[in-house]
C-alpha cells in the first residue's frame, strides 16, 4: 500500500480489499461495490468521489482518476453504479436506471468519500452521475458539488420510488455549494429545469452549443475541446475553495 498517502492508510477500513493497477487501484466498498481510488505521490490536500456515467466504471474513469490525483495532490475514488450489473450494455442500463435505490447508491458515494481517508472531500459527475452529484450535495458529506450535464429531474421513463429528485435534495439545510455545467443544447437539461437549479441556489455555467456529455469523454461526438478545457478549469477551481 506505498502509493498510499500516510493519511488515507490510516483511515481505510480493513474490511477493504485492494488490487493494484496501472493507474490506481481498486478497492472494494464494505457494501461489496468495487471503486477506482487514485492517490497522489505525496499526502493527500482534500479528497474527491467521481461518480461515473451510466456506462460505469471503465479505462476513461480509471484515467480520469489518475489525472486528477497527480494534478491536484487529491485522493480520488470512483464507485461503480452498477455493481450488480457490469456486464449490461447501454441500451440495458437506459431502461435501468430507476431501478437504482438512492439510499444504496449514495451510502456508496458516502463509503468512496470516506476511503479518501480525507475530511473535505468534494464530488463530481457526468450525466447520470451528475444528477446523483446533486442529490450527493443533500448528504451533508461533501464540501463542495459539480454536476456535469446531470438531469435535474428525474426523467419520466426513470421515475420510481427508489429515484429521489435532486432539487429536493439541494433544498436540505446541510447541502453544499454545486456548479453545474451545462449545454444549451442538451435535450437531458431543459431550459426550465436549469432555472430552477438556478433558483434553488446552484451556480450555473451555461455553454451555448453544446451538448449532453462534450466534457469528460473526448472519443464522443459532442466533445468540445475548448470548452471542456474552459469547464475543467472552472471545475477544479471551485472545487479547490
Amino acid at each position: 500500500m506505498e502509493d498510499v498517502p500516510p493519511d488515507c492508510r490510516e483511515r481505510m477500513s480493513p474490511g477493504w480489499s485492494i488490487s493494484s493497477r496501472n493507474t490506481g487501484m481498486r478497492i472494494t466498498l464494505a457494501s461489496g461495490t468495487p471503486a477506482e481510488f487514485a492517490a497522489p505521490s505525496g499526502e493527500a490536500s482534500r479528497g474527491l468521489v467521481v461518480f461515473p456515467d451510466i456506462g460505469g466504471l471503465r479505462p476513461l474513469f480509471d484515467e480520469l482518476c489518475a489525472r486528477l490525483a497527480r494534478e491536484n495532490g487529491w485522493a480520488v475514488c470512483a464507485p461503480e453504479p452498477w455493481p450488480a450489473h457490469t456486464d449490461q450494455p447501454l441500451e440495458w442500463r437506459l431502461e435501468h436506471v430507476g431501478d437504482l435505490d438512492d439510499k444504496r447508491v449514495l451510502a456508496d458515494v458516502v463509503a468512496a468519500a470516506d476511503a479518501t481517508g480525507c475530511d473535505t472531500v468534494g464530488i463530481v459527475g457526468f450525466c447520470m452521475g451528475g444528477m446523483y452529484a446533486l442529490k450527493a450535495a443533500g448528504t451533508g458529506r461533501f464540501h463542495r458539488a459539480v454536476s456535469f450535464y446531470g438531469m435535474i429531474r428525474v426523467p419520466q421513463r426513470w421515475a420510481s420510488p427508489t429515484q429521489g429528485q435532486p432539487l429536493e435534495y439541494l433544498t436540505r439545510p446541510e447541502a453544499c455549494p454545486v456548479l453545474a455545467i451545462i449545454g444549451t443544447a442538451d435535450i437531458w437539461t431543459p431550459p426550465e429545469d436549469v432555472a430552477a437549479l438556478e433558483a434553488a441556489g446552484a451556480t450555473v455555467v451555461r455553454y451555448e452549443g453544446a451538448e449532453h456529455g462534450f466534457v469528460h469523454d473526448p472519443d464522443r461526438p459532442a466533445h468540445r475541446p475548448d470548452d471542456a478545457a474552459d469547464a475543467w478549469q472552472r471545475a477544479i477551481a471551485f472545487l479547490s475553495e
